[in-house]
């Protein structure tokens, strides 16, 4: 029998944006949007600093949607799906293409502290299709550890570093958004970042009104009030996600008691932390045709769904 940590098996209800919070465009200043962003922020605070047993799968489909988003403005094709195959049938060290290295940058950010250092601003870089040389890395990072050292409020530091980027190199639009969102958590003091403003950066924030599908984009007029609109809808997005994740975790702890297979607390663990387990999973207790029988069970049970729509090679997750 699978036994359960109470710490994290026990159901916890999201926060959600306040009402009067949401709603892209209703804010009539750069006050007005600066305060539904602080109302956003303080939901996604909640959510940023849970142990929940589900808060590893919330965090790494927020990088999916942030690297979904990334290809778009890469000029790219491939959407979530691609996105996991990408990932998923890459074998261990090997070179996962331009669109896997982009969603393991949006990994990355979401698994490692805000720290910022020319080794991880370097390898950001590198996973994002970007060449930079190392003295204007070392003078990025200079200027992050400004921008983060300045008081200004958390939404208006990452349109800053955005900014910044953006105007120092036009094609490094990718990185401007991965370094919005962790300038956002250092000055948050989040333990993690968040993948959250790359998500939003074709969204109905940054739209031009009458402007014939075009977007502003960092350092334009309006920007600063962009980010913090795109931060109540990003807010939105995420407590929904979350809420989502926390049914479907609870169901899965549910019946984990009902599993008998020896490496059923494994997957259990991978599938609260990831965004999709492979089926043909092997661990030291589990085989793959252990794992495929797992895997029909917890179908069974309407624990898990099959992500891929696939016959074979298929993938789950909550």
């Amino acid at each position: 029998m699978i036994r359960l940590d109470p710490a994290t098996a026990a159901p916890s209800v999201p926060p959600a944006i306040p009402a009067w919070a949401l709603g892209v465009g209703i804010a009539s200043s750069d006050a007005d949007a600066a305060f539904q962003a602080g109302a956003a922020l303080g939901a996604l605070d909640t959510l940023a600093r849970t142990q929940a047993s589900w808060a590893g799968a919330w965090r790494q489909r927020l990088a999916l949607k942030s690297a979904a988003a990334s290809m778009r403005l890469a000029g790219r094709a491939e959407d979530e799906a691609a996105l996991r195959d990408a990932w998923q049938l890459c074998p261990a060290g090997a070179d996962p293409g331009p669109a896997g290295a982009v969603f393991g940058a949006s990994r990355q950010l979401a698994l490692q502290p805000p720290a910022v250092s020319a080794d991880r601003l370097t390898k950001g870089a590198e996973l994002l299709g970007l060449a930079w040389d190392d003295a204007a890395l070392a003078d990025l990072c200079t200027h992050i550890e400004d921008v983060a050292g300045s008081q200004r409020p958390a939404p208006f530091a990452a349109a800053a570093i955005a900014a910044h980027v953006v105007a120092a190199r036009p094609d490094a639009e990718l990185l401007a958004w991965w370094l919005a969102d962790l300038v956002l958590a250092q000055n948050l003091r989040w333990p993690l970042p968040l993948p959250l403003l790359m998500a939003q950066a074709f969204g109905p924030a940054f739209r031009i009104e009458g402007g014939g599908g075009k977007r502003i984009r960092p350092g334009e007029r309006g920007f600063e009030r962009e980010v913090c609109l795109a931060l109540v809808q990003a807010g939105a997005d995420g407590c929904r996600l979350a809420t989502e994740l926390s049914r479907r975790a609870e169901k899965l702890l549910a019946v984990a008691p009902k599993l008998r297979a020896k490496g059923a607390g494994d997957v259990i663990f991978l599938l609260l932390n990831e965004d999709a387990v492979a089926g043909s999973l092997t661990t030291k207790n589990l085989s793959r045709f252990a794992a495929r029988r797992l895997f029909e069970r917890l179908q069974q049970l309407e624990a898990v769904r099959e992500l891929s729509g696939r016959p074979t090679f298929r993938l789950f997750g909550l």
